[in-house]
């Protein structure tokens, strides 16, 4: 699954341009937009600190969306979007700043400690009552992990489903899809985090865990032995797919920069080359109708 990641950065060397003596003072500019791979005229005084970028990610952040847990290595789905993101905002790789939250902690209500986040964010009306969403930066499905012997095992359909012991992260929309979709006669197990659910299903506790696609194809290859993508959901059973968008504070301004940064790298194909890379197409997983 490690792969070099196809898109780099390109470092800048810092340089300062000061106003000669005689020069008028409409000509003097602030020290985060004259220095070289400190943003561009759309982030100046949009981020929490002057010529840098806080991006936030999970703690843990988990691959494929970031590989051994370090985003400052560009490895992984988000971590290479991330940085495609930034210089195309006008930052360095040095003018990049990381920080580290949970999941619900982001979307909570309240100032943030990050520019943006990203940790495969699903975006909901809900949510968008307490935080900003960029634009998409990927689309996926719903799918499950079980073990060889699972009770999920060969299921076709939803109503091969309702008996099924499910687990999944709480918060997400993949324990909303069991609850509202699924809709199992027992109710779902919820857990803290991706790690916990996956520690459940190695135990037996439960018969399958809920995840994205990709998260369940990387589980099944490379992080529980004996498991597999036992069925993956069409959009058509939620009404829609399941888009990401970069977490921001609630109305921040800096989210038309990003919408227009994300824009130019769909229409150049950089994030289709990104979603290449690292979230290669996998095939052989059942569908689950309705």
């Amino acid at each position: 699954m490690r792969r070099l990641a196809v898109i780099f950065a390109a470092a800048s060397s810092l340089a300062l341009f000061a106003c000669s003596d005689d020069s008028d003072s409409d000509t003097t500019t602030t020290e985060a937009s004259s220095e070289a791979g400190a943003g561009n005229e759309c982030t100046s005084g949009k981020t929490l600190e002057d010529g840098v970028l806080t991006i936030a990610t999970g703690n843990p952040a988990y691959s494929p969306w970031v590989i051994d847990d370090a985003p400052e290595n560009k490895e992984g789905f988000e971590a290479a979007v991330a940085y495609a993101v930034a210089e195309e905002l006008g930052f360095s790789d040095a003018n990049v700043k990381w920080v580290r939250t949970s999941f619900d902690e982001a979307i909570q209500p309240g100032a943030k400690n990050f520019d943006f986040n990203l940790q495969q964010y699903s975006i909901t009306d809900e949510r968008k009552e307490t935080v900003s969403f960029s634009d998409p930066y990927y689309t996926t499905n719903q799918a499950m992990v079980g073990l060889s012997d699972s009770a999920a095992a060969g299921a076709s359909s939803l109503a091969d489903l309702k008996s099924i012991k499910f687990g999944a992260q709480t918060g997400t929309t993949s324990l909303d899809f069991i609850s509202e979709v699924i809709q199992p006669e027992t109710e779902p197990y919820v857990y803290d985090d991706n790690a916990a659910a996956k520690a459940a299903l190695e135990a037996g506790q439960v018969d399958a865990i809920v995840v994205d696609l990709p998260t369940a194809f990387y589980i099944s290859a490379v992080e529980i032995e004996g498991s597999s993508v036992i069925g993956q959901f069409p959009a058509g059973l939620s009404g829609e797919a399941d888009e990401f968008g970069l977490v921001f504070d609630l109305d921040n301004p800096l989210v038309d920069c990003v919408n227009t940064a994300l824009a130019t790298l769909k229409d150049d194909g950089t994030l289709a080359a990104i979603e290449g890379t690292w979230l290669a197409d996998e095939t052989g997983a059942p569908v689950v109708s309705e």
